[in-house]
């Protein structure tokens, strides 16, 4: 399900209205006037209004250029320093109502204590009663997936470069206590395009502070609320996320920690090794079933040209058991990834990689209609008291399964 919010009607139709300004966006309007002078006063004229919805501190620091993403409270827009001309990217949180404040205070926490190649760098905050900026070093080396398409060749050793970016990342997070949440390959950023370009974890939007690190807090600051402690423990049992890439004790409603980052982790071994992914059903409650059960398997192409230890790394994170998957640190360790696929072939998995995800692009086109259909990469945020799409056959798929999942 997800997360709509109706307070962000008028911007998106400002921004909508912008799109169509072929120097602030790629598209260009078929509306517009054949004469030069007039398409030049109206672009003015819209990127004046453009702007004004942005505070002033931050138009007199950065050029607006394009809005690059969205999210359910959020607009990313990739800006450039007036003086520097450095492009980087601006998160504007809207933090008009309680719970989209307590959600930003713990992403702007969680932002300004991490200091790593592989994630996101924050370089500055501008604050308003009703927004927060948010300005981060901007990536241009376009996605994990995209960059493995628009290669020629990719070989498991190329896989294993990208894991263990992603795996140190996570080892630096969890260490410090957070909980990504939310990854998956469009959260993998390459921050240039050029082949040496480190790859970094994006959108701590859902992040949130592990129960360790809450009781450490606890002992460190007396005045942390018994309201502050509920709030972080109801977090810890929310279902939320993208539905592809849960991890089994999310699914069952249970307490988690770091372990449902590394489930995910083996979501994406899996998609960067195949172009498919292990867990994928045209219902949300089929969905969680297989997940519950972990069922998936290795058939088909190119399954059968990977090696074992590649196979042996995913099976080690897709553990429906927590306590037995991998940490991020155990990952760095596990043969394949230390040894960067030197026991592996070299074999050229791009076209069967690439024919795999054309077909997934095609049949979530064609469930699009349906309306127990999953749409594709789409994050959900619910409580466990809240009612949302097949909360009943959710609930069934729960109790059917919590022996398993605990076993």
């Amino acid at each position: 399900m997800k997360v709509k919010s109706n307070k962000n009607k008028d911007f998106d139709k400002e921004f909508c209205k912008y799109k169509r300004q072929p120097h602030l966006w790629s598209g260009s309007s078929n509306k517009r006037s054949d004469n030069p002078e007039t398409r030049t006063r109206h672009a003015n004229k819209c990127e004046e209004t453009f702007r004004t919805r942005f505070d002033p501190r931050i138009t007199a620091r950065y050029d607006i250029k394009a809005l690059i993403g969205r999210g359910s409270f959020s607009h990313v827009v990739r800006v450039e320093h007036r003086y520097t001309h450095q492009p980087f990217a601006i998160k504007l949180l809207e933090v008009s109502k309680h719970k989209c404040r307590d959600t930003c205070r713990v992403e702007l926490g969680i932002l300004q204590r991490v200091h790593h190649a592989n994630i996101i760098r924050l370089v500055e905050v501008f604050e308003s009663p009703h927004r927060v900026y948010l300005v981060l070093e901007l990536a241009t080396g376009g996605e994990l997936l995209e960059r493995v398409v628009s290669r020629g060749s990719f070989t498991e050793r190329d896989a294993t470069k990208a894991l263990i970016m992603v795996s140190k990342g996570l080892s630096y997070i969890h260490a410090l206590g957070v909980i990504h949440r939310d990854l998956k390959p469009e959260n993998l950023l390459y921050y240039h395009p050029g082949q040496d370009s480190r790859l970094i974890i994006t959108d701590f939007g859902l992040a949130c502070w592990s129960q360790k690190s809450q009781m450490c807090k606890v002992k460190e600051y007396s005045n942390i609320s018994s309201e502050d402690q509920k709030s972080h423990d109801w977090a810890l049992r929310t279902l939320c996320g993208t539905p592809e890439y849960l991890a089994p004790e999310m699914v069952a409603g249970r307490t988690y920690g770091y372990e449902v980052d590394m489930w995910a982790l083996g979501v994406i071994s899996y998609i960067i090794l195949s172009g498919s992914m292990p867990f994928e059903q045209r219902s949300r409650p089929r969905l969680f079933t297989a997940i519950l059960r972990g069922s998936y398997s290795f058939h088909g192409q190119p399954w059968s040209s990977i090696s074992n230890q590649a196979k042996d790394f995913i099976v080690r994170l897709l553990s429906v058991n927590p306590e037995q998957r991998m940490t991020a640190e155990q990952a760095l360790k596990h043969p394949w990834l230390l040894n960067k696929a030197a026991c592996s072939s070299n074999t050229n998995l791009h076209r069967p990689i690439s024919q795999n995800l054309r077909q997934r692009a095609s049949r979530s086109s064609n469930y699009s209609s349906s309306s127990h259909s999953i749409p594709e990469s789409q994050s959900i945020m619910t409580s466990q008291s809240h009612s949302h799409p097949d909360s009943k056959q959710v609930a069934s798929i729960r109790s059917q399964h919590s022996m398993a999942v605990s076993a």
